[in-house]
């Protein structure tokens, strides 16, 4: 078992598998749906939330569970595609401060240099963990050097 995973890879081993399996632009697009709410492929869920994915896909797959968005975006991390941009946007703006965080950790490791206002506006999170990776993120943005996986 990889360190620090629960299911024997790490979410970018299990993601690049799916990719694989499925094709990049497949993982892409099942990203971007769960980042709007909307249903995926149970496959594609479980490649990127691991054991907990279970539980909710178990429980009926609520399109409302934050987890969804987090695992969408967290997909988005190895599966990248400039098409996902509008929904990096509106994650910035996620009211689960996880998500927050992790839209701000792709847009770092992409460069995605058109979404800089909506990085410097989540300085002032309420939570610490989404201003410090926003100040993260703009020093990224900021450096002209994509960030290395």
């Amino acid at each position: 078992m990889t360190q620090g995973s629960r299911w024997g890879m790490t979410p970018r081993q299990s993601i690049e598998r799916e990719a694989g399996r499925t094709g990049r632009d497949s993982v892409v697009r099942g990203c971007r749906a769960l980042i709007r709410g909307e249903e995926a492929d149970p496959q594609l869920v479980l490649a990127l939330g691991g054991p907990h994915a279970r539980r909710v896909l178990d429980a009926g797959h609520p399109a409302d569970d934050y987890w969804l968005r987090v695992w969408g975006l967290r997909g988005l991390l190895w599966a990248w595609s400039a098409e996902a941009s509008p929904e990096i946007r509106q994650s910035l703006r996620d009211p689960e401060w996880r998500a927050r965080e992790m839209a701000l950790k792709v847009v770092a490791r992409h460069h995605v240099d058109d979404l800089l206002e909506d990085v410097l506006e989540l300085k002032n999170d309420r939570i610490d963990r989404v201003r410090r990776q926003a100040v993260r993120c703009e020093a990224v943005l900021a450096s002209q050097t994509p960030e290395r996986p």
